[in-house]
């Protein structure tokens, strides 16, 4: 607010930079006109985030609702806590919304089951959620940084048992929150008022275009960073330390109790003369008939997803998913009759598939957002084999493809 003040003038102190000459940078005539150093004075206390503008509003107006949102938080929290006092009520051990529901009162209705996943839904799928959060963090971005979360993807694939992702959770939390931190500085990059050009707009014989700055994710003041795309790696990172949390808290047994076990028991009626769950096979209410299309037909339509991946877009990829399809479709339901172990290990090798497919459309994104016009002169079969093409808008100045039939397959196997 001090920095709105009349008696403040960027133009007093702001810099500027002397322009570079033709063999001293690799910048085209046309991006020196785009680069922070050369299309205006700069203003040493932008870097420092103070900014002059007019009107003031639209400029604190993310302040303001981060400000509402800290006070709301506080007020229910001083609120219940002033009531547990006054009334001589004891804090719950779990903290729900709707404090009666537990796993007994999941299969009683509709609108108990309903309750019981508002309650607990995070607690059962947020493994399953983290993970698409991973891999749509690997689709928006497709740049060089998420051959990082591509590899963290494999790490806690491979590990299958919940145990043994529970160990290694903390680690990958740990990473997020540094490589966060990492990608932030990277977008804030040199204060612009040094008048230094980064070495990679230095005069060299190896050139590095602006379409691989960007894909490498290095500071420039031609191609500045998306900060913005450092939103979904928070929400990421929100997900997953909120994982961490679930696995510390699905050990106690309040939580038990309340939420039930999480387990990943291929065969859970080892050892029990009486199935839990009771039989709905019957549609004696609306939520056994709920239960009956989702387990009985859920398997027919991921096989549909399945197929129409592989066939949407013709390439080397798609062939692997009509294989898959075609072959789950030749023994039907018949495989869910089998032991539990030998389907999962089907399904598991589809997903491993599928994240292959994943990494190999993220590291061939090097090809189809950097080096597209040179493939299009002499490899032209490439960009037909593996169907390259940009998904990311920015890098050649047109409209960005919008298919991600990969990334959706994906949030279905996971489901």
């Amino acid at each position: 607010m001090l920095y709105q003040l009349n008696i403040v003038n960027p133009e007093e102190y702001s810099n500027n930079c002397t322009m570079s000459f033709p063999n001293e940078t690799n910048l085209k005539p046309e991006e020196i006109a785009l680069s922070t150093l050369y299309r205006e004075p700069v203003d040493p206390a932008n870097w420092f985030g103070f900014k002059k503008t007019s009107p003031l509003l639209p400029y604190i107006k993310n302040h303001l609702v981060l400000l509402t949102l800290l006070v709301f938080e506080v007020t229910v929290y001083r609120h219940q806590q002033h009531f547990r006092k006054r009334d001589q009520l004891s804090s719950p051990l779990v903290h729900l919304i709707f404090q009666d529901i537990t796993r007994q009162d999941l299969d009683k209705g509709l609108v108990s089951c309903a309750k019981y996943f508002i309650n607990f839904f995070f607690h059962k799928f947020g493994l399953e959620i983290c993970l698409l959060m991973i891999v749509n963090v690997i689709g928006q971005r497709m740049n060089f940084l998420m051959l990082f979360h591509s590899c963290w993807l494999v790490a806690i694939l491979t590990r299958r048992k919940r145990a043994m992702i529970a160990k290694l959770w903390p680690k990958y939390c740990l990473f997020q929150s540094l490589f966060l931190m990492y990608q932030y500085l990277l977008c804030v990059g040199m204060p612009p008022a040094l008048c230094l050009d980064y070495p990679w707009r230095w005069a060299a014989p190896i050139t590095i275009n602006s379409n691989l700055i960007k894909w490498l994710f290095l500071p420039d003041f031609v191609t500045l960073p998306n900060a913005t795309h450092l939103m979904y790696d928070f929400l990421l990172l929100v997900c997953a330390s909120q994982q961490w949390q679930v696995f510390r808290n699905e050990k106690k047994e309040e939580m038990i109790i309340a939420a039930g076990e999480n387990t990943d028991d291929s065969d859970p009626m080892v050892g029990r003369e009486q199935n839990p769950v009771p039989n709905f096979i019957n549609c004696r209410s609306y939520l056994d008939m709920l239960k009956v299309v989702v387990f009985r037909y859920i398997f027919w339509l991921v096989l549909a997803v399945v197929f129409a991946t592989g066939s949407t877009r013709i390439s080397v990829f798609g062939g692997g998913y009509l294989l898959a399809s075609f072959y789950l479709l030749l023994f039907g339901r018949k495989l869910l009759m089998k032991p539990a172990g030998n389907y999962l290990n089907l399904w598991d090798c589809l997903i491993m598939y599928n994240v292959m497919v994943i990494i190999s459309k993220n590291m061939l994104s090097l090809l189809a957002c950097v080096f597209l016009k040179q493939l299009q002169s002499n490899f032209c079969w490439l960009i037909q084999l593996f169907s390259l093409h940009c998904t990311i808008k920015g890098y050649y100045n047109g409209e960005a493809f919008s298919s991600f039939h990969s990334f959706s397959l994906f949030v279905v196997l996971r489901s």
